[in-house]
């Protein structure tokens, strides 16, 4: 028969492991996390070695600090992953004619990946834009869109990709009659992988409506 105590402390080496495997997919340090947290680093050590439990209070705040929830630190099967994004509760933001949709929520560590949907004549932006100097990949999956990337001009089809640095100023527009959609993946994330005309946008669409 298990005691309680050994059972008490197997739950406090999975929670402890737990923390640890979702702070190494963030990316963060030890330090990093208790200060995110509001935690100590001997603290958070003694927590993911198994020497202590942390308070539903503790527990709360090195969740919020991972970016995830209370519930996912205490179930082992995430462990390995952030858990699913629904398509309702994807961030959107709205373009011109087109809607972007972010598919990696933060805290980001190596890429940041975005889905887009143009409808015909739709587009990133009245003008190309710049975000850091990160490798970034725009990847077709339906339709056709127009790539335009410095000086050059690029239509892209189903299936088809490209590579480019963010840094080069670039605009995506749909020029053909029907719906297309995009992915985008940025490594590393970049400051501002949103067009500036979006919150220029999303503005003008409340004022319209008032």
């Amino acid at each position: 028969m298990v005691s309680t105590a050994d059972s008490d402390a197997s739950e406090e080496i999975d929670l402890g492991r737990r923390v640890a495997s979702f702070r190494g997919l963030r990316g963060m340090s030890l330090r990093a996390l208790a200060a995110a947290a509001g935690v100590s680093s001997s603290f958070l050590s003694q927590l993911e070695n198994g020497h202590t439990n942390a308070s539903v209070a503790s527990l709360r705040k090195i969740a919020t600090a991972l970016g995830v929830t209370p519930a996912q630190l205490l179930d082992d099967s995430s462990a390995h992953t952030r858990g699913v994004l629904r398509r309702e509760d994807r961030p959107t933001l709205p373009l011109e004619g087109a809607e972007k949709f972010v598919l990696s929520t933060p805290p980001l560590r190596n890429l940041e990946v975005y889905a887009g949907r143009f409808e015909p004549g739709g587009s990133t932006g009245t003008e190309p834009y710049t975000h850091g100097h990160s490798q970034e990949m725009l990847v077709v999956t339906s339709g056709e869109v127009v790539l335009e990337l410095g000086d050059d001009r690029y239509t892209l089809r189903t299936d088809d990709s490209i590579e480019f640095l963010s840094s080069v100023p670039h605009k995506v527009v749909n020029r053909s009659g029907v719906t297309a959609s995009v992915v985008w993946i940025n490594s590393p994330p970049t400051p501002d992988s949103t067009p500036h005309t979006v919150e220029y946008q999303h503005n003008r669409r409340g004022q319209d409506a008032q």
